[in-house]
């Protein structure tokens, strides 16, 4: 089976198509700099092009099973209005050239897994959201009802398409998680703020494998959250750091510095909201790390 991935060298790009592809599938990676990053198996075809604009890479399409759409600029920076283009752009455009690619009443179906957002959902304090809760209303939830949108566009063409939904990937080599350990490391690690916001995670073993499961899934389209099932508070993610780490976790981050640091991100790590994949846990998906305790231990 032949799979197409833009954003593939990307943390999470680089995990999957190396997990794909000891599984026998071939893979195409398309990104701007495909060489950039730990670099893939030497047995994967690459393609390097700025998927926001239509072109040649596009003819290269037709030719794959499985279009697994991960790029856009990461979200885990400081806002101004040119960032907000930018993570707009590298979505929608994106999105909108991969489908436009997709060739009309194909022989075969040609399954779509559109990379969203956990952040669709907008923020909550302990409601819990599933497949069936509607978008919020902030910026992130907003932008991802657009992309996922352009995604469903592919609907018509006959294809497959999963959107799939998804939290803050924990993994060992790059990822939030060295982002969250570092403060801890070196003897200053805390909870953010009031640390009872939620944080929807996933480690990145089970988003491979549940990549995988919706591929083999015919049954599975629509949305799809990629989360754990066992979100946990701020406050519980760093004591369990402090814990495995044997570092202490008495300095918090107080709100008023990441509004300073932040800007308008940091709404968006001062609040969060309860995600669980209920699609993915009806469908008989076995999550390898389904606490945070357990994804914590196996990382660090």
């Amino acid at each position: 089976m032949k799979v197409f991935i833009t954003g593939g060298s990307g943390f999470l790009g680089t995990n999957l198509t190396k997990f794909l592809v000891d599984r026998g599938f071939e893979v195409t990676i398309m990104a701007r700099n495909p060489e950039k990053g730990p670099g893939a198996p030497r047995n994967v075809r690459k393609i390097a092009a700025d998927s926001m604009k239509p072109g040649s890479w596009q003819d290269e399409v037709a030719a794959h099973d499985v279009l697994i759409n991960l790029a856009g600029v990461s979200v885990f920076h400081r806002w101004d209005e040119s960032y907000k283009k930018l993570l707009r752009d590298s979505r929608i455009l994106t999105t909108k050239n991969l489908v436009d690619a997709i060739p009309s009443g194909a022989d075969r179906k040609v399954t779509l897994i559109s990379a969203s957002g956990a952040g669709y959902y907008g923020f909550g304090e302990d409601e819990k959201f599933d497949e069936s809760a509607p978008p919020g209303a902030d910026y992130l939830a907003r932008l991802a009802r657009d992309w996922e949108n352009e995604a469903s566009k592919a609907d018509a063409k006959g294809s497959r398409v999963a959107r799939i939904r998804i939290g803050i990937i924990l993994g060992r080599d790059g990822g939030a998680l060295h982002q969250m350990t570092l403060p801890f490391r070196f003897f200053v690690g805390g909870q953010i703020g009031d640390g009872k916001q939620w944080i929807s995670w996933i480690h990145v073993d089970d988003i491979c494998r549940a990549t995988l499961f919706v591929i083999e899934n015919e049954a599975i389209s629509g949305p799809v959250n990629f989360t754990a099932p066992s979100p946990a508070r701020n406050s519980e993610l760093s004591q369990t750091i402090s814990k495995i780490l044997r570092r202490p976790a008495f300095v918090p981050a107080p709100a008023f510095m990441m509004k300073v640091a932040l800007g308008e991100f940091s709404s968006y790590v001062l609040n969060g909201q309860r995600v669980i994949p209920k699609v993915l846990l009806e469908k008989g998906f076995k999550f390898d790390y389904p606490t945070i305790k357990g994804a914590l231990e196996d990382l660090l």
